[in-house]
């Protein structure tokens, strides 16, 4: 599978090295090129210094053939872009993004765009874990 990750932070760096352990062929889109370092030395993908929602710099990533394309920067609003022009522009089968806002998430869901919500996660997530506590003082 041939695989863009859009944000080398934690989550993205971390996606990449699996990846790429596993044997896929994986581009690392990041403006900071600072961040490629979280890859480590084992990764064997590409790196490219730029902004993924510059169309110059997606199609020197090899968008025009990826298999799927993962939009995890730091910003709700770039990940929605980004994934939104995988998917029209240039026809992705499988766009995702990470969306930290729900309202928005729900959103762009309903216009096709896959989204990752960590804080509608987290929140249930939580809850789970609250409920699974045992009855609590004076019950």
């Amino acid at each position: 599978m041939y695989v863009i990750i859009a944000g080398c932070g934690r989550v993205g760096s971390g996606m990449a090295r699996q990846l790429s352990a596993e044997g896929h062929d994986v581009v690392v889109i990041d403006e900071d090129p600072s961040s490629f370092r979280l890859l480590g030395p084992l990764f064997t993908g590409q790196r490219i210094v730029g902004a993924a929602i510059d169309w110059e710099v997606l199609i020197e990533a090899g968008i025009e053939g990826t298999d799927a394309f993962a939009a995890v920067t730091d910003g709700d609003n770039t990940n929605l872009v980004c994934a939104l022009i995988a998917m029209r522009a240039f026809e992705v089968p499988c766009a995702v993004a990470r969306v930290y806002d729900p309202l928005r998430a729900a959103a762009f869901a309903k216009l096709g765009v896959r989204t990752v919500c960590p804080t509608e996660d987290a929140r249930m997530l939580m809850l789970q874990q609250l409920y699974a506590c045992p009855a609590g003082r004076g019950e």
